[in-house]
């Protein structure tokens, strides 16, 4: 399907190569298009806005849609911080919309590592939240005077491998806009929800999030 769009674009194929859980589409006029198993699109490579008429979500022709599955898995994984009461909304709303969040200190070890964990959401989930709390403080080396509240590293960490999983359309970012405190990434294009004493304030912004990409929500209850 997505060698097809690309074609139809003009965009000529030169080869097309399997990878751990998908395909790797390399296009004569520079960009690669790694088209992944459970339906995520990730572009390289030069000339990148070639494969804007594909990837452009602003006129309703987005990635995923393109390539996802049959069926959209309603699992979304939760990323979060030190703070289980903001943790425990965030889930209790999901559920609340038909969706089943996947937390990772529930999930079955099955003799895996974390990061054997958190790569298995390849293969399940089709949206990620970040929970981006204001748990850890930082600066610079010799600039103390910088000193600013920060997402803990692992939430970093596990937000990076989000969005090379997922792509930067399916990840949302929660952060509180009641303290002052650094973003934990300046890439741009992602998904920043700021929110002031409770995330249920930005439920309706989530949820637009994630009915947009394909995941069905009723908007008119949330």
């Amino acid at each position: 399907m997505a060698k097809r769009l690309c074609e139809q674009n003009g965009l000529q194929v030169i080869s097309e190569n399997p990878i751990p859980y998908g395909t790797q589409l390399r296009l004569a006029q520079g960009p690669i298009l790694t088209v992944y198993d459970s339906g995520r699109l990730v572009v390289g490579g030069k000339h990148q806005e070639l494969l804007k008429p594909i990837l452009d979500a602003d006129d309703g022709k987005a990635a995923a849609p393109i390539v996802q599955r049959p069926s959209m898995s309603r699992k979304v994984f939760v990323v979060y911080g030190h703070e289980p009461n903001t943790r425990g909304e965030l889930e209790a709303m999901l559920r609340r919309w038909g969706l089943e969040p996947l937390i990772l200190d529930q999930l079955p070890s099955g003799g895996q590592t974390i990061i054997e964990k958190l790569e298995s959401v390849r293969a399940e989930a089709n949206y990620a939240v970040v929970l981006a709390t204001a748990d850890d403080e930082g600066h610079r080396k010799h600039h103390p005077d910088e000193k600013l509240l920060r997402a803990r590293q692992n939430v970093v960490l596990e937000l990076g491998m989000m969005l090379a999983i997922l792509g930067r359309r399916r990840v949302a970012i929660l952060l509180p806009s009641s303290v002052e405190m650094e973003r934990p990434s300046d890439i741009h294009g992602l998904i920043y929800i700021p929110y002031k004493e409770s995330v249920t304030e930005v439920g309706l912004t989530l949820a637009k999030e994630i009915d947009a990409i394909g995941i069905h929500i009723d908007l008119n209850r949330v």
